[in-house]
């Protein structure tokens, strides 16, 4: 007849067929410590669409940029706030550095959030969007301070969410275009 089944005991491995019953010491196994929350940096930027009429239609000025993969990317010129500078400032500034066109603000479009890690913190990342009507210039990516901005392009504000890399950026296309009219 077989042996009833024994109920296990705490702290004790079953035995190997053949083998002894092991002990294991409860105070020697070691647990291994929740990874450290990653610190949080927050980071705000502003860029936006700059466009002129050209052919009866609207145009904006994008760039092709880098991903962090090293893929071309064609999407809106933006970039960080410095000093005290407002959001609005800031869209100037940096759609001019970075397409060689100065514009001037006509409206908000949008605010994109979103998060991303880096290899030491976590970033919350704001950017203010804007629409700016083109005031003067010529596109060159030449005065990027960055380098990041490899190569400029008025595109027809109608064919942007084929043009534009990222989904959020389109959606704000989108919006400019209704902004825009029957002209864009």
């Amino acid at each position: 007849m077989p042996s009833a089944a024994r109920p296990p005991v705490p702290g004790r491995v079953p035995a190997p067929p053949g083998g002894h019953p092991l002990r294991i010491d409860p105070s020697r196994l070691t647990q291994r410590p929740a990874p450290a929350a990653m610190p949080v940096v927050d980071e705000t930027s502003a860029g936006g669409l700059v466009v002129t009429r050209r052919h009866g239609l609207y145009e904006a000025a994008v760039i092709a940029r880098r991903n962090r993969a090293g893929r071309l990317e064609w999407c809106l010129p933006k970039g960080h706030l410095e000093g005290d500078e407002t959001p609005e400032q800031a869209a100037v500034r940096e759609i001019a550095e970075e397409t060689g066109i100065t514009g001037r603000v006509l409206r908000r479009l949008g605010v994109i959030d979103y998060w991303f890690s880096g290899d030491e913190h976590r970033v919350h990342k704001v950017v203010h969007h804007f629409l700016l009507g083109a005031v003067h210039g010529e596109l060159t990516v030449e005065n990027d301070p960055d380098g990041e901005a490899e190569d400029v392009e008025w595109v027809a504000v109608a064919a942007l969410p084929e043009r534009l890399a990222y989904p959020n950026e389109r959606r704000l296309a989108d919006t400019a275009r209704t902004v825009l009219g029957d002209d864009a």
